[in-house]
């Protein structure tokens, strides 16, 4: 079989989304909002209720004794209410010499605890995957995921199928147009006898200006937002630590377009030997506000509240 024409509804799905997300979005209004640069972490901002954010990111991974590859997912983040925020993803990798594939999907969800802003802010992170051993999108580092498990050729990788439950704690506060967040990552995979494996991500990110100016810009300072990321695994159950372990420092940055677009770039770096020498992270979003309103009219449903 080849890998590169699995027959998998996912991808059709991902497809609908898009174009019924297309279709709508000249009913919704396009919402304004400081979006962070963040492609690892997590803060507690949450979308707003009713509005859906559609986003594709894509990473280049430099792979030594075996080929560099390039990773990319979609995903449509929904506000499903003030407290609780729901994101379906659908990814994909191409490697290079080798094919491009398919390899899963994820349901995740976020619940915020606290209504108000606090000294510190959580957010419960809960998130079903399922995915193929050949999935490259390095969304989290986890336990002792390490450079050497992506060199395995798609052909092979594909076969492995695993479904995964994993949870996060994220910390986050805002001072002074400063954001610093915090996750503390626990994944289980449901599919075998392997331990809870462990991981982290820190970031901190500020706006360039935080005055606004008094006219529309695109360059404005304002609009961009940059940081810097440090993730990387925790090993398992049986051996936590950061022995046999990849970690990541990464730059961030953010540009918040009136157009109602952002863009984000993120150059990352390796810093042990078991960590890719380098990963090119970018994306683009555009939120959607009402979008559940506007959804709820067209098929004759009550009006959002």
């Amino acid at each position: 079989m080849n890998p590169s024409k699995i027959n998998s509804p996912f991808p059709r799905a991902a497809f609908f989304v898009c174009l019924l997300a297309l279709a709508l979005s000249p009913f919704a209004s396009p919402a304004r909002a400081q979006e962070n640069p963040y492609i690892v972490t997590y803060d507690h901002y949450l979308e707003e209720p009713g509005s859906l954010e559609v986003e594709y990111f894509s990473t280049f991974g430099t792979q030594r004794a075996a080929n560099d590859f390039h990773s990319f997912w979609a995903e449509f983040e929904y506000g499903v209410t003030a407290w609780w925020t729901a994101e379906l993803y659908f990814d994909g990798q191409t490697t290079f010499n080798d094919s491009t594939i398919f390899t899963g999907f994820r349901w995740e969800n976020r619940f915020r605890l606290l209504q108000r802003e606090h000294f510190i802010n959580p957010v419960l992170y809960i998130e079903y995957e399922q995915t193929s051993g050949a999935d490259k999108i390095l969304k989290e580092v986890e336990g002792h995921d390490v450079e050497a498990d992506y060199a395995v050729p798609n052909g092979i990788a594909y076969k492995e199928h695993n479904h995964e439950l994993e949870s996060k704690l994220l910390l986050s506060k805002a001072f002074q147009g400063w954001n610093i967040a915090e996750n503390t990552i626990a994944t289980k995979n449901l599919t075998g006898g392997n331990p809870w494996e462990f991981g982290y991500a820190i970031g901190a990110s500020r706006p360039l200006a935080l005055k606004a100016s008094a006219r529309r810009c695109s360059f404005c300072r304002q609009n961009f937002i940059a940081g810097i990321e440090m993730y990387g695994g925790l090993g398992d159950r049986y051996s936590f630590g950061l022995h046999d372990t990849s970690q990541y420092l990464a730059p961030v940055v953010a540009w918040n377009i009136p157009s109602d677009w952002t863009l984000r770039l993120s150059p990352g770096f390796g810093l042990n030997d078991n960590s890719h020498r380098f990963l090119l992270r970018w994306g683009v979003s555009r939120e959607f506000s009402g979008f559940g309103e506007t959804v709820s009219r067209i098929f004759g449903g009550r009006k959002w509240r």
